[in-house]
């Protein structure tokens, strides 16, 4: 080879080894560059779900902090306000407008005096009209403080109504205080002063008016507005004595349950109860005692919104909470019980206050010490700390819970702002059962809104984690025996060929909008399926019986016969013997349901085993979402049986195992970590679901195993629920704490399958 030749040899060579070079610096370059993006999406993912676990966490925690009481403002009786030589004695009761910007005070001579709670600056006195110069010895408040009775010395009662008549003008609002009131009512003929007074009603419709005198009677009086035909309203008023069968003396009266019953305490410990008719004699119901051997008195009867929680206080400094209940023994049909107790008070307690937004009050003891209390989650929320001690003269709970006024004996009146957001959340409130009223037993409630302001709500999650669980079972019931078999059917006995078309038709059945699928299923699929249960429950006896049969049939046809198809295809055979089974079953339902369920299995199903049927019920979700999870659990599976080292799989045939034995001892084992993956990734995918199950079922939040009753899940609720949530509220705080379970949940059961299969792996890879 001549010179020239061998040096452009060389630089062939060289050109090359450089070109080499520069692709292996390119792709390093590359591989470092990918290195870099993908760990840093890796570390975004994590980011990402941190973040969204944060942001949930932020948006569940004042749900669960504690409430905060803050002493705005005391005034003394060296104020104007209350100045004993001005007011006739000490106030006898107090009142807020919604706003916190104007209060006022009642005083024994009648005058109601209007003024700032915030600066103390004087706006306006007034005294009702039609009140005379009698003085004033018991008052009866509202919740909202905007009705008040004052009962006075010569036994009378009038209705009194507060009317701030708040103007926003040029950015200032403005108040011109007003008060109306209705004619006296004559409560006691013989002219004794009225202590105590309850009141429940409507003056233009109906009320009852019920009064303890200084003497120690009870006296009630009543109206009721009828209206005849020709639209003419009859007003029928009448007064009547309570006849006092009791061994104490009465102390305290209160008025609940839609005007029915007077509720009257002891001073020993008794509380009696009597139902008022509109148009008979009232009738005596029962006596009950706070305990079966405490003789306290009883110092503080008050309704909760709603007038049927009644709280009950006692010189004892012991608070609690009774309701009538459902009781067949009982002559009425309900019996009055105490349902909880609450934090005790170190000294008697002397006062309670109702909250107009919620089932929360506030009690206070002779010492001066307040406490605010929840009735539905049964808790003491927070302790009110004053300096000074006092008897607790009253209480009033401004109209939006977020404040309140206190009067003592030693004449402060005290003025506090309340931040309690959310009183009705607690790990009890949301995971424990509660007593709600109305119920026969404590019990896991979901139920958020109701038809009134008095409703109470009904925050139990348990019943929407109890249906994602039975949503995501029976939908796995129906999903992963389908996948998991036909993923190692396909893999390991399917023919190539059929193979490359079945896989993807199942693949392509992930693709369908789960809003899809929950149309089909709960417009045309639930319908169907109500009148052929009969039949559906034969078909899980008939195919399986079907598909064995067929199976002992194949296997006792001539080799030559056999031979014939391709090794694989054979269950294309069975289609044709499942569909005519199905077509067999639904042809015998009518016969089966005249036979076996007396020709109506809906009625059958609840007179023989007490269960109901819906039209949407677990059944038809966990057909429809199993339709959904099959695809997910099919592909992982059938991939990662796919992957299993051919080696192994001829090893195996190569020592005389069949290919059966060789799938179920070979290739399962291997593939096994793969296969529970994808049944983890489908119960993720069935706990998440959404619209199958909020159309597919009749979205009832109970907790019932049973297959033909709806459910509402934790997914579902949170799509039905949110849009009409308020922001901030509880509702819609509850709804986010909902979905920090739902990641919670999703998070575990990750981790813990990750955590399986990997000891999977680690078995199966030393065999």
């Amino acid at each position: 080879m001549s010179v020239a030749a061998v040096e452009k040899e060389r630089e062939k060579r060289a050109v090359y080894q450089a070109e080499t070079r520069r692709r292996l610096h390119a792709r390093r370059l590359l591989d470092r560059w990918a290195r870099k993006v993908i760990t840093t999406g890796g570390f975004a993912v994590i980011a990402s779900i941190l973040a969204i676990m944060v942001f949930l966490a932020l948006e569940v925690w004042p749900l669960f902090r504690p409430a905060r009481v803050t002493l705005l403002r005391t005034f003394t009786a060296e104020d104007a306000l209350l100045e004993p030589g001005l007011r006739a004695g000490p106030p006898l009761a107090a009142g807020l407008d919604e706003n916190r910007e104007i209060g006022y005070l009642v005083f024994p001579d009648g005058n109601f005096l209007f003024f700032s709670p915030e600066t103390g600056t004087l706006v306006k006195s007034l005294r009702p009209e039609g009140l005379g110069e009698t003085r004033v010895t018991a008052v009866w408040q509202s919740l909202d403080g905007t009705r008040l009775v004052l009962g006075t010395a010569d036994g009378q009662a009038a209705i009194v109504d507060v009317r701030f008549n708040s103007r926003f003008y040029e950015g200032q609002r403005t108040y011109r205080p007003q008060l109306v009131m209705r004619a006296p009512v004559t409560l006691d003929s013989t002219g004794q002063a009225l202590t105590q007074l309850a009141y429940f009603g409507e003056p233009d419709e109906s009320l009852t008016l019920a009064a303890l005198t200084a003497d120690g009677r009870i006296r009630v009086w009543t109206q009721a507005t009828e209206e005849s035909l020709f639209g003419e309203a009859e007003v029928m008023a009448r007064a009547f004595a309570i006849p006092w069968r009791g061994s104490g003396r009465p102390i305290s009266l209160a008025l609940g349950e839609a005007q029915r019953y007077l509720y009257v305490g002891t001073d020993d410990g008794k509380l009696s109860y009597w139902r008022l008719p509109s148009d008979t004699a009232p009738e005596f119901v029962s006596t009950v005692r706070l305990g079966p051997r405490r003789k306290v008195q009883i110092t503080a009867l008050q309704f909760l919104l709603g007038g049927r929680t009644l709280v009950v206080g006692d010189a004892d400094g012991q608070l609690s909470a009774w309701f009538t209940v459902r009781d067949t023994t009982s002559v009425t049909g309900w019996r009055l019980r105490r349902i909880r107790r609450f934090r005790e008070h170190s000294a008697p307690v002397t006062a309670l206050a109702a909250s107009a937004r919620n089932k929360g009050f506030i009690s206070a003891d002779a010492q001066g010490k307040l406490m605010l209390h929840h009735s539905t989650s049964g808790r003491t929320l927070v302790r009110l700390e004053a300096e000074g001690e006092g008897v607790t003269r009253f209480i009033h709970f401004a109209p939006k819970s977020d404040a309140a006024l206190s009067y003592d004996a030693a004449g402060r009146l005290r003025y506090w702002r309340i931040d309690n957001p959310h009183p009705e959340a607690g790990w009890k409130a949301f995971f424990g059962k509660v007593w709600y009223e109305g119920y026969d037993r404590p019990e896991y409630v979901w139920q958020s809104t109701g038809g009134s302001d008095e409703f109470e709500p009904k925050l139990s999650l348990v019943p929407l984690i109890f249906g994602s669980l039975k949503g995501t079972l029976y939908a796995l019931i129906i999903a992963v025996p389908l996948a998991l078999l036909g993923a190692v059917y396909t893999s390991q006995f399917m023919h190539p060929t059929w193979r490359n078309y079945v896989k993807p038709t199942i693949e392509i059945m992930a693709a369908l909008p789960s809003v899809v699928l929950g149309f089909l299923a709960g417009l045309w699929l639930a319908p169907r399926v109500e009148h052929v249960v009969p039949a559906i429950l034969l078909m899980l006896l008939v195919l399986p019986l079907l598909t064995v049969l067929c199976a002992g049939l194949w296997r006792a046809l001539p080799r030559r016969l056999r031979g014939r198809f391709r090794a694989g295809v054979e269950s294309l055979l069975l289609v044709p013997v499942l569909v005519l089974g199905v077509w067999l079953c639904l042809e015998l339902n009518s016969g089966i349901e005249r036979a076996l369920f007396d020709g109506n299995f809906k009625h059958w199903l609840y007179s023989a085993l007490g269960l109901t049927y819906d039209q949407r019920n677990a059944l038809v979700v966990g057909i429809a979402m199993g339709f959904a999870v099959i695809p997910i659990i099919y592909t992982i599976s059938e991939d990662a049986l796919s992957n299993v080292p051919k080696s192994l799989v001829s090893a195996s045939l190569a020592l005389g195992a069949t290919p059966w034995q060789t799938a179920v001892r070979v290739v399962v084992p291997t593939a096994a970590a793969g296969m529970f993956s994808a049944v983890m990734i489908g119960f993720g995918r069935a706990v998440g679901e959404t619209m199958i199950v909020l159309m597919a079922t009749g979205n009832t939040p109970i907790m019932d195993w049973n297959i033909f009753n709806g459910f509402r899940t934790l997914a579902a609720n949170i799509a039905v629920e949110i849009p009409e949530a308020p922001v901030g509220g509880t509702l819609y705080r509850v709804l986010f704490l909902s979905a920090l379970l739902l990641f919670a949940m999703t998070f575990v059961v990750n981790s813990l399958a990750e955590l399986v299969r990997q000891k999977l792996r680690e078995k199966y890879q030393k065999l």
